[in-house]
Formats: structure tokens, C-alpha cells, sequence
């Protein structure tokens, strides 16, 4: 009898400039997602610490360094804070759909004023609208465009204003990439909605967890996604339950201390 699917063959890409730590580099470990059981695979993949992209999954595997961290809410016992219900209120007329993952110039012009307000020197500045198509549709296992639009008017759909691109895995909901417009006019807070937006559909869906992406403790970039609780992170020993706002010690201080 044959495996349900084969071992799937790993490899690493050649160390780089790292994005988030001045003077690190990055090297990261990935694999192919194809075939029948891609959605198993990425499942499992996802449980410790992969994410997608387009059909890779991969990981940090740098040399000098471990600060990428794997996050995730427990959708199940999240309580929002008073900002956070603020924002939900403030944001609650949004129409909001689940579509399949199909490209749009709406959502890549949506995209282009992201990146240049938010990341103007970030790597996907220059992508192009046949890249941002791959990114979005080139998807083997279960992904949705979550879209975000002003309310509609006399059945006209109002103007897209949010998005991200969303696996459905058998634990959770993956947040790919989120974005949305930085200058949209009355929606301030509109990344911290799509989260919160997640974090509740998750847990209306019984599903336990939404799963943020890589956290860097010392990285500004990185500061939002600690503001979520209950948050765990992916350690040695698999996932627990941290406070990111205690540093904790390396485990030969900790046992010094």
C-alpha cells in the first residue's frame, strides 16, 4: 500500500539582508505544495511554523539568529480590549466577503497605495499586477480574498477600502496578507479590524486559532500583532501561551537566575 502522500523535499534559499533586524540576515527553509494532499500537508506544515506563499511553504532557518517567531490567537477565548471594541464598532457597517481567490485591479490598486504609504522601501513595492495575480490565485489548498468595502448603495457596491488573502486550515484561519487603504476617510484602525474581523469569524466557525505570522520582539513593524489575547508562540518545546510584554530569558539565564 502506497503513503497517503510523500516525504516532501526541503531546501534553503541563499542567506539575504533580513527585513526586520538591521545588519542580520535571513535565510529561509522551504518546500513544493502540490498534489492531492497540499491541504494536509500545509496543515501540518502550518502546526509548526510554516507559512504559505503562492505554493511554498517555508520557514526562517537562519544561522545567526531566531528572532522570526510563529504567533497565533486562540480565536476561542479572545476578549477584545475597549480600544479594540471601539474599533469594531467604529467599523462595523463594513460589508464584508469572502471571495475566491481571483485578482482584481481594484484590489491591486488597493494594494499599490498600502505599500507605497505603509512600506515605500518594503520589497513588494515594485510588484506588478501579473505578480500580484500569482500571489492571490496561485493557491493549492483552501484560500479565500477577504474583501472590505464601504456599504453599498442602491445595490452599486461601495469602495473596496480592505483585503487579505486567507487559508482555511483544519486549526484556523492563516492570514496571509492583509491590506487596506491608509487614508480612507473616517476608518482609522482598519489592519487592527481585519484582524479582530478574523478573530471572529474563526471562533464563530469553531475553529481554534488565527494564525498572525512571523513576531519579531524587537521589531516595530512587528509590535501590533502582541496587542491580540491570548497569543502563543511556537517555542521548542511546541506552542505556549506568552506575554509579550514580560521579556523572557534564554533558557541558560533562566536557569541562572
Amino acid at each position: 500500500m502506497s503513503a497517503p502522500f510523500r516525504f516532501p523535499r526541503f531546501f534553503v534559499t541563499t542567506p539575504s539582508p533580513c527585513p526586520y533586524l538591521v545588519g542580520k540576515t535571513e535565510r529561509k527553509v522551504f518546500t513544493e505544495l502540490s498534489g492531492p494532499h497540499s491541504d494536509e500537508l500545509n496543515d501540518a506544515l502550518g502546526r509548526i511554523g510554516f507559512r504559505r506563499s503562492q505554493n511554498v511553504a517555508y520557514r526562517p532557518s537562519c544561522i545567526d539568529c531566531a528572532a522570526c517567531v510563529s504567533v497565533r490567537v486562540v480565536a476561542s477565548e479572545f476578549q477584545a480590549n475597549h480600544s479594540q471594541k471601539r474599533t469594531l464598532k467604529r467599523h462595523a457597517d463594513l460589508e464584508v466577503t469572502a471571495c475566491k481567490p481571483w485578482a482584481t485591479s481594484e484590489q491591486y490598486e488597493l494594494l499599490r497605495r498600502y505599500l507605497h504609504a505603509r512600506h515605500p522601501q518594503g520589497g513588494m513595492v515594485e510588484m506588478d499586477e501579473h505578480d500580484f495575480s500569482d500571489m492571490v490565485e496561485q493557491s493549492p489548498v483552501r484560500t479565500f480574498i477577504i474583501e472590505y468595502r464601504e456599504p453599498s448603495v442602491d445595490d452599486v457596491p461601495g469602495k473596496l477600502v480592505g483585503a487579505c488573502l486567507t487559508d482555511q486550515q483544519a486549526d484556523g484561519l492563516s492570514m496571509i496578507y492583509s491590506f487596506f487603504d491608509p487614508e480612507a476617510e473616517g476608518r482609522p484602525g482598519l489592519g487592527t479590524f481585519i484582524i479582530l474581523d478574523h478573530i471572529v469569524r474563526a471562533a464563530r466557525a469553531a475553529l481554534p486559532y488565527v494564525y498572525l505570522g512571523y513576531w519579531v520582539e524587537d521589531s516595530r513593524r512587528m509590535a501590533y500583532k502582541s496587542r491580540f489575547r491570548p497569543i502563543e508562540k511556537l517555542g521548542p518545546n511546541g506552542w505556549h501561551r506568552f506575554d509579550p510584554e514580560q521579556r523572557e530569558l534564554p533558557l541558560a539565564e533562566a536557569v541562572t537566575a
